[in-house]
This record gives C-alpha cells, sequence and structure tokens, in this order.
C-alpha cells in the first residue's frame, strides 16, 4: 500500500526502466566498475529512452511528465546495480540541468538543454572546490568581468561527470564575498585556459568519473550567465532541493533491494542446520528495517508530492534525505553482517552496496547541514 498516485502508466513506465535496467546495464555493473568508468555511449542510451528529459517540456525534446514518473525512473535505476553510472545519469538529468529550464534563456536552452536531453553533449554541476564543500556560500572560484565576457580563474573538485563533460553549470564568484555574490554560468569545457587535473579515485561509485578542474583565465561570455548576476546563490540552494530529493528516492531504492537480496541470501544460507532467516534475530532485523524503508518511503512521496506541485518543501525534502541516507546505512551495515564472511567478499553486491550507499549522507548536503536546515524551517 501506497500513498504516491502512482497511475498504471507510471507503472508502465517503471517496467521499461527496470527492464532495461535488468537485461542491458546489470550484466555489466562490476566490469564498469572494475575499468573505473563505463562506456560514453550510455548518455546517447539514456536520452533514447526519454530518462533525461522525463518532466521537461516537449518543446526541448523532453515528455513533460509529472513528477512521480521521475520518482519511479529515480527508484528503478537501483537495478541496474551500479551506483557510480546512476549518479553519473542523474546529474545529467536531475542536477546539472534542472535550473537550465527554470531560470536559463531561450537561447541557453537551445545551447545546453536540448543536447543534453537528447545526450549529444555531457552536463556536470560544478560547485564544491578544494576548500568548500557544504559552506557554498565562502566558494573561492571568480569571474572578473571583462567587457562582454567573464574571466575565469580557480578549481573544482569532486565533480562527477567531470573528466569528459561538454559544459558544466559552474558556480563562480562575480562580487563581494559571502552568499551575495556568488553568480551561476554555463561553462563550455572546450574553453581555452580550462583542464582536468585527474580523475579521483573514490571508496564506491567506482565506476563514475569524478574530476578535479582547474580553470586559468578561461573566457566566457556574459551571455552564458544564468540569471542575475550575484544572484547564484538562491538559485543553487534551490537545485539542490532536487538533487537531494533525488538522493532521498537513491536511499530508500536502494535500501529495499539490499533487503530484498539479504532476505533471498538468508533463505538459503544455513547455520547450525537451518536457514539463517529460521532464527528470531534476523527475522524480527528484517522487520524492523523493512518497517523503517516502508516509513521513509512514505517520507520521501510526501516531499515528492509538495515538489511536483511546485510548493515549498525545503522543511520536506530535508527530512526525507535526513532519515532517507541516514537510514541506508543502517541496512547496508545490518544486511553485510547478515551475509556473514561472504557480505565482505567483493564478488557478493552487498559488499559495493555497502561503499556506494555510503555516498548518500554526504553527497549534496551532509546530514548535519540538513539537520541545520530543518531547525531553522522549524524555528530554532
Amino acid at each position: 500500500m501506497t500513498l504516491a498516485p502512482f497511475t498504471s502508466d507510471h507503472e508502465m513506465f517503471r517496467k521499461t526502466v527496470r527492464d532495461f535496467c535488468v537485461k542491458e546495464l546489470a550484466p555489466y555493473s562490476r566490469e564498469w566498475d572494475e575499468a573505473g568508468i563505463f562506456p560514453r555511449e550510455l548518455f546517447k542510451r539514456f536520452a533514447d529512452m526519454g530518462f533525461f528529459g522525463i518532466h521537461y517540456p516537449e518543446t526541448l525534446g523532453g515528455s513533460g511528465l509529472d513528477y512521480w514518473y521521475t520518482a519511479a525512473y529515480v527508484e528503478e535505476l537501483a537495478h541496474c546495480r551500479n551506483a557510480g553510472m546512476a549518479m553519473a545519469m542523474l546529474v545529467q538529468g536531475e542536477m546539472a540541468t534542472p535550473i537550465i529550464h527554470e531560470i536559463g534563456t531561450d537561447a541557453q536552452k537551445r545551447e545546453f538543454l536540448m543536447p543534453a536531453i537528447s545526450g549529444t553533449r555531457i552536463a556536470a554541476l560544478g560547485v564544491t572546490e578544494p576548500d568548500v564543500g557544504s559552506d557554498v556560500a565562502n566558494l573561492k572560484t571568480t569571474a572578473r568581468r571583462v567587457g562582454d565576457d567573464y574571466v575565469i580563474n580557480g578549481s573544482k573538485t569532486y565533480i562527477t561527470n567531470g573528466t569528459r563533460a561538454d559544459f558544466i553549470t559552474l558556480a563562480v564568484r562575480t562580487g563581494e564575498e559571502g552568499y551575495g555574490g556568488i553568480s551561476l554560468v554555463l561553462f563550455p569545457t572546450d574553453t581555452k585556459g580550462f583542464s582536468v587535473g585527474k580523475s579521483l579515485k573514490k571508496l564506491g561509485n567506482c565506476s563514475s568519473d569524478t574530476g578535479l578542474l582547474f580553470f586559468d583565465n578561461c573566457r566566457i561570455p556574459v551571455h552564458y550567465r544564468l540569471g542575475e548576476e550575484n544572484q547564484g546563490f538562491y538559485h543553487i540552494m534551490t537545485n539542490f532541493q532536487g538533487e537531494r530529493l533525488v538522493a532521498a528516492l537513491c536511499a530508500v531504492s536502494g535500501s529495499q533491494l539490499l533487503w530484498d537480496d539479504t532476505v533471498a541470501f538468508c533463505k538459503e544460507r544455513k547455520a547450525f542446520g537451518r536457514p539463517v532467516i529460521g532464527f528470531q534475530v534476523w527475522r524480527h532485523k528484517f522487520v524492523e528495517l523493512l518497517s523503517q524503508i516502508e516509513a521513509a518511503r512514505q517520507l520521501t512521496y510526501m516531499a515528492v508530492d509538495k515538489h511536483n506541485r511546485r510548493e515549498n518543501a525545503l522543511q520536506e525534502i530535508s527530512m526525507a534525505k535526513l532519515v532517507a541516507c541516514d537510514l541506508a546505512q543502517k541496512v547496508a551495515y545490518d544486511c553485510m553482517q547478515a551475509h556473514g564472511g561472504a557480505g565482505y567478499m567483493d564478488e557478493y553486491d552487498v559488499s559495493r552496496a555497502f561503499r556506494d550507499l555510503r555516498l548518500l549522507t554526504i553527497g549534496g548536503g551532509t546530514s548535519e547541514i540538513m539537520k541545520e536546515i530543518i531547525s531553522k524551517c522549524i524555528g530554532f
């Protein structure tokens, strides 16, 4: 039983996503993790399936569907069993591009958003810097106005799709210190002076490229700025809501898949002459986890509902991300424990899930930041 208004059309779309993930992606998941990269061609494949344009209007090459389709898509991506590839695709469709649709000019949408929806240009979101993570208001990368251009200097780090992006939705400092001096620009990576320092090696999400990027007197036209100058901080905070809602959906679906896998394993694995699932301690543990997953799902769906109706969902989204992403850590820990020694072996999906899910309480705003946002929402 779910409170979400999924129709038969939503469920048909969900099945399309799941079948695609199970048949065309999951068989290569381990290979891509070991290689540390997945094929670039997958961006075009996802685009051809319509996954990058779900909630964008048809005039831009999208499908013009409601956000519940996006929720179904994000949930089913867990079945590709490759968090790095899934994250890269979510950056393309749900993190680097929504702000272009929200505040971009028609020309910007034609040059950047439409090619991203069609999969012909890869997008990245460039906010985090070597010394600036959650403290966005203190970012250092500068964009100095020179005539009709901006000259950009600085660096960004932990940028998903960073080593092969065709453009970056980039946060820069155009004014005074603090949140009042930040702008957003669309930055083509073929700009002179741009370079990729290296692809960063990570604990999990191993198949996604994560770049350390440098900007050395990079000149771009002022008309690549998104929105008004020095108003970028507010746009970034708005954009974060979609990213955090996606994280909550990923946490719930990832937890559910891990629970399903582990219950199946414990029905087969025997200890002291009987299946592990036959021990009360594990039966109760699985009941507890499933109840918590369902609670996190309904909290997340409440946030999806408000977001879909374009209402202010700051508190609900922050709560959903906090609860669902923290829960995913517990589910991963307990499911690995239930596997015993097998869970520590790389050949089992649970060991990779244990590493991959760890990112969820860090990326897009840490759990600590979520608590601070919620505290402000309720007047503390």
